[in-house]
Order: C-alpha cells, then sequence, then structure tokens
C-alpha cells in the first residue's frame, strides 16, 4: 500500500515562517538598544516583535488559528536556539586581535541574564498566543474590519507583553512601576500606527504568493 504524500505547504506559510524565525532571533539583539520617538523612549527590539505579530496574524488570517499557533510554538526552535548560541559565543574566548571596546560591546550584549532571557521567552509565548486568540476570536464573532482586529489583538498582546518581560526580567532589581507605564504607551502607540497598515500588507502579500503559479 502506497503511502500518501504529506500535502505541500503553500508558498505564504513557507515564506511567511522563514521570515517569522529571522524575527524571534533579531529581536533579542534589536533590544539592546533604546530609542527616543520624540517623547516615547521605547526599546527597539518592539520593531521586531511588532513584525512577528503582524505575521502571526496574517498566517490566521489565511491558515487558521491552528497553524498560527503552530508558528508560534515552532519560533521557540530560533529564538531558544539563538540565545543558546550567544551563550556559547559569550563564554568563549575573544581573539587577541580583537579591539577591546568591540569586546567588550559584545560581551555586554550577548551577556544577558537568565531573568532576561526568562522574560522574554515567558512574553514571547504567551503575548504571541494571546494576539492569535484574540485576532481569530474577534474574526469567529463577525469582526470584518481586518485593521481593527489586527490592532485590538497587538494592543492587548503588547500590553501582556510588557507586563511580563519587565516584571519577569527586573521585579526586586529597581523599581519597575515608571518603566511599565512608558513601555507599555510606547508600544500601545506603535501598535496603533503601524500594525493596522502592516496587517493589510502582509495579508495581501500572502494571497498574492499562493495565487502565483508553481
Amino acid at each position: 500500500m502506497q503511502t500518501p504524500s504529506p500535502a505541500p505547504i503553500s508558498p505564504s506559510l513557507f515564506a511567511f515562517a522563514i521570515f517569522y524565525g529571522g524575527m524571534v532571533c533579531i529581536a533579542g539583539v534589536l533590544g539592546n538598544k533604546q530609542v527616543a520617538l520624540g517623547p516615547l523612549a521605547v526599546e527597539a527590539g518592539i520593531f521586531a516583535f511588532l513584525l512577528l505579530v503582524v505575521v502571526s496574524s496574517a498566517v490566521a488570517e489565511l491558515h487558521g488559528r491552528t497553524v498560527a499557533n503552530r508558528l508560534v510554538v515552532v519560533g521557540f526552535v530560533p529564538l531558544l536556539a539563538s540565545m543558546a548560541l550567544s551563550w556559547v559565543v559569550w563564554a568563549l574566548p575573544a581573539s587577541a586581535e580583537m579591539q577591546p571596546e568591540n569586546r567588550e560591546a559584545i560581551q555586554t550584549i550577548l551577556g544577558a541574564t537568565w531573568r532576561i532571557w526568562a522574560g522574554g521567552i515567558a512574553a514571547y509565548g504567551i503575548s504571541q498566543i494571546l494576539n492569535v486568540s484574540i485576532f481569530a476570536a474577534l474574526k469567529r464573532e463577525g469582526g470584518s474590519l481586518l485593521w481593527l482586529r489586527a490592532g485590538i489583538a497587538s494592543v492587548l498582546s503588547q500590553i501582556l507583553d510588557t507586563l511580563i518581560f519587565v516584571t519577569v526580567a527586573f521585579y526586586g532589581v529597581f523599581p519597575i512601576g515608571e518603566l511599565l507605564v512608558g513601555q507599555m504607551i510606547a508600544k500601545v502607540v506603535l501598535s496603533i500606527v503601524l500594525v493596522p497598515a502592516l496587517i493589510y500588507v502582509f495579508v495581501g502579500l500572502g494571497r498574492r504568493l499562493d495565487r502565483a503559479p508553481a
């Protein structure tokens, strides 16, 4: 009896999965810089995380909640692998030919504490699953405005992301109230400004990829 061939993965899901994995890895690197956006101060990793929100929402729109949640879970693989490699590279001795200022800078970036790693892992998984769940629930309840569903899901998931990460990473180290409020405001504003437009770009791109001849 011939074993049936597995169903081929759609072009959009293949492309989005690769892009998603890249954003999972780069978010932690970008997060080492605080950027000023007018009166707002925010860690730069938010830009990669907002793209993760957009991609997971686009996958939920095109392929359903189950596939989107599976993408989030698989995203733990590059996340954990990049963290493990960062630790290995941090622990290895630097070359004597490396400039001291560069060595100190990269050691600072790679040498995150276990609490920051734990906060990043927990915040990623919970906030992304929440984003997909809210986005899919709003669609199931008859929500036809793609930009509104994406915006609401992003705002709520980013608030939770900030609460989890800041609390796990810094509670007891210094007072976190001001940091929590500032980061939440910044992420809510960026979610409102960026996500509604980007969701149309990614959903449109996904539909175009899936219509393209094989």
